[in-house]
């Protein structure tokens, strides 16, 4: 007897909801811990310049990942089911590394949301981009990029941010499944070809998320102000596009 489509929805709205509830939670302690250990790492990083290096380590690993499920359905006795699983487990992979990018821009732009519908409220507006800032704005009452700022305020309430949520996540199970679906299923394709088409298709999306964060952020912070500590900007802009990420080196 086939699913019921809205059986399947509802499974799908409740497996986003636990990845991304699972991430921000996980990640939570260690957020703060990362951005600084970057800006540790690097002293003479400007904000932006700290930023491209945590995109590209976003692309990276989403890329890593894709490519690796993709060569599972290439090893000699490896069926379908376990092919599907090690999906499933990429999917994982790939919402939760876009829930750290996510929090870790928010980080260095100084906006650290600590309550937990707040911080599922910042991965998923960011996200969904445009759509997703948009509808955070009108439930916050701004526009624009103003609307992740008041995330950490207490001028939202709990409430009005878990229907933003429900909605949020609806809406990103649709848009997630109906880019996916073509790269879930070259994955499956053996020879080799699911690798090449896993690793090249998840940094497609991975692209996508980029390009949205940055649309969700607006222009990087011209230096550090979470601790008063001033870094001119360098010549890295927000001009140049992703397209120049792959060029660069972490």
């Amino acid at each position: 007897m086939a699913a019921d489509p809205d059986e399947n929805d509802t499974r799908a709205v409740s497996l986003v909801k636990r990845i991304v509830e699972k991430a921000h939670r996980l990640q939570e302690p260690a957020v703060a811990k990362y951005v600084a250990r970057l800006r540790e790492k690097y002293p003479n990083d400007s904000p932006e310049q700290l930023l491209r290096r945590i995109e590209r380590r976003y692309l990276n690993t989403v890329t890593v990942s894709g490519g690796a499920v993709g060569a599972t359905a290439s090893i000699p006795g490896v069926g379908t089911v376990a092919a599907i699983s090690a999906l499933s487990a990429d999917t994982a992979v790939f919402i939760e590394a876009s829930a750290l990018l996510a929090l870790a821009t928010a980080e260095v732009y100084g906006i650290s949301p600590q309550e937990s519908e707040r911080r599922r409220a910042l991965v998923l507006s960011v996200a969904m981009g445009e759509e997703g800032i948009t509808a955070l704005g009108k439930v916050a009452g701004v526009r624009g990029t103003d609307a992740l700022t008041r995330l950490a305020g207490p001028a939202l309430s709990t409430k009005r941010l878990t229907a933003l949520n429900n909605v949020l996540t609806k809406r990103m199970v649709k848009k997630f499944a109906i880019r996916r679906a073509p790269i879930l299923a070259g994955k499956l394709i053996p020879g080799g070809i699911g690798a090449a088409v896993g690793g090249a298709g998840n940094r497609a999306l991975g692209t996508l998320v980029l390009r949205n964060a940055r649309q969700a952020f607006g222009p990087p912070p011209r230096f550090w102000d979470i601790d008063g500590t001033v870094v001119e900007p360098a010549s890295v802009t927000g001009s140049r596009g992703l397209r120049s990420i792959d060029g660069e080196r972490l």
